[in-house]
Parts: structure tokens; C-alpha cells; sequence
């Protein structure tokens, strides 16, 4: 008689049954034909319990999983020194208009002609990139940027650095911009803050496109905390890093929507 099984389920490969049972079957050899092999297949199968419990022990279903992650906050900016939030707003507002305006004109930017002496580096070129974007002063720690325009008669980018102009910005695509960004956060984690970099942080930001990627969201965190930081040890108001040191906070929490990072009002 068949198995309900056999009966429900329709038989793909003909198995002839002979002259003997499964019990003239040896499972511990190999098989001798496919027709042996096929009966072996269908013994065992027999053999299975058509329902199999499995046995857990509730005492491993209590125990619980822990993951560890980062949520640490900006410092606290001392009175008086954070912006409004009009004013960040305001930012805001600019900063995606400049986001759009790129966007628009990237292809026409993109097919503008570079200059000779702008030789971009390779992707994974850091000391390159450094260079490229900072100068070779700052890069080399060998001068103060602040009046550097005023000393030199004619404009050297390869010591002052290049600006984040649109035809090159407009040439980078996610991943160099990503990788720059990073390259610049990493070396502003153990240095000043300076023009260059101010400028090149404000351009790479209104190329990252949202949603952000897992690193993206990452370094922009950093570069928050980073600002918020080096703010907090600012002697005065007057201090020329304040309002740049603010939008590129105000940037990551209000625009990039990290809220947790965002200055209140006081």
C-alpha cells in the first residue's frame, strides 16, 4: 500500500520496485545500479518522521544581545558663541540653493577646460589630496594662511592650494567626493582650522548626495564634533573661525538631519 506521501506527491523518477523489499536493501554499501540507489533513497526517506519538533531550551531565548553604538554628542558651545536658530536656518536655505544650482550645471562645468597647472590626484592619493586642497604650506605647516594672498605677488596654487572651483568639484563623482571629504576631516582631527579647508569642507558637502551612505553619515558626525570641539576652546566672539566653525555644525545637524549634533537656542 502507499504512503500518503506517494500518493500526494508525484513521482518524478520511475523507481521498479522487482522482487525485493527494503528489506533486501544493505544501506551501509554503496549502490550497485541507480535503480539500488533510487530504492535507497526511497527507504530512507520512508524511514523519517513525517514531523520533527525541534527541542530548544526557553532558558537561551531570555538571554539578551547587547550592540554597541556610538551616540556621542557636540560639546556644548559656551554662551554667546552659537548662532540662532534664524540664522541657521537661513544657512540652510542657502546651502541647498547652492546644492541645486551645481547639480544644474554640473554637465556645463564638467566640459569646461582645466588649467594647465591643475593636475587632480589620484583617488587614493591622500598626501596628493592633502596638497591639492590645503597647499603646500599649510600642508607643510611652514606658514600662517591668513595673510598668505597678501604676501604673494601672483597667486601660486600649488603652495596656497586650490580652490574648490566648480570645474573641478563638478568632476568628482560620489566616491572622490567621499574620499576626500574623509581625507580632510582625518587631518583636521589633529590641526587648525584654516580658509582652505573651511572652503573645500562647504564645497564636498553640497556634492554629497543623500540619502547618505554608512561612511558619509559617519564622517560628517565627526566633522560636527570636530567644529564643535575646537569651538569650545575660542577665547572670543571675534574669533574669525567662529561663523565658519558654526555653519559646518549647522550643515550637518540641520541640513543632514542629525539632529542629536544641532545647537539650540539659548
Amino acid at each position: 500500500m502507499k504512503s500518503d506521501v506517494e500518493e500526494l506527491m508525484p513521482r518524478l523518477l520511475p523507481v521498479e520496485c522487482g522482487s525485493g523489499t527494503g528489506e533486501d536493501l544493505d544501506l551501509s554499501g554503496p549502490p550497485r545500479n541507480p535503480q539500488e540507489y533510487l530504492r535507497q533513497v526511497q527507504l530512507e526517506a520512508s524511514l523519517c518522521p513525517e514531523v520533527v519538533v525541534a527541542q530548544i531550551d526557553p532558558k537561551k531565548l531570555r538571554k539578551k544581545q547587547t550592540v554597541n553604538v556610538s551616540v556621542a554628542g557636540c560639546h556644548a558651545a559656551p554662551v554667546g558663541f552659537s548662532p540662532s536658530l534664524r540664522w541657521q536656518q537661513q544657512q540652510v536655505s542657502n546651502f541647498s540653493e547652492v546644492r541645486q544650482s551645481i547639480t544644474r550645471h554640473r554637465k556645463h562645468w564638467t566640459s569646461q577646460t582645466l588649467d594647465d597647472n591643475v593636475l587632480m590626484p589620484k583617488l587614493t592619493d591622500e598626501e596628493g589630496w592633502k596638497r591639492f586642497c590645503l597647499g603646500e604650506k599649510v600642508y607643510l605647516g611652514t606658514s600662517s594662511t591668513h595673510t598668505d594672498a597678501e604676501q604673494e605677488p601672483a597667486l601660486d596654487y600649488s603652495k596656497m592650494g586650490f580652490p574648490p572651483f566648480l570645474s573641478i568639484i563638478s568632476r568628482l563623482n560620489q566616491s572622490t567626493v567621499l574620499m576626500v571629504l574623509e581625507i580632510l576631516i582625518g587631518w583636521f582631527e589633529e590641526r587648525e582650522f584654516v580658509p582652505q579647508l573651511g572652503r573645500w569642507l562647504y564645497a564636498l558637502l553640497a556634492c554629497l548626495e543623500k540619502p547618505l551612505l554608512p561612511e558619509a553619515h559617519s564622517s560628517i558626525r565627526q566633522l560636527a564634533r570636530r567644529c564643535a570641539q575646537l569651538r569650545s576652546t575660542l577665547d572670543s566672539q571675534e574669533d574669525d573661525k567662529l561663523p565658519a566653525l558654526n555653519l559646518l555644525i549647522c550643515l550637518v545637524a540641520r541640513y543632514f538631519e542629525q539632529n542629536d549634533l544641532a545647537d539650540q537656542q539659548e
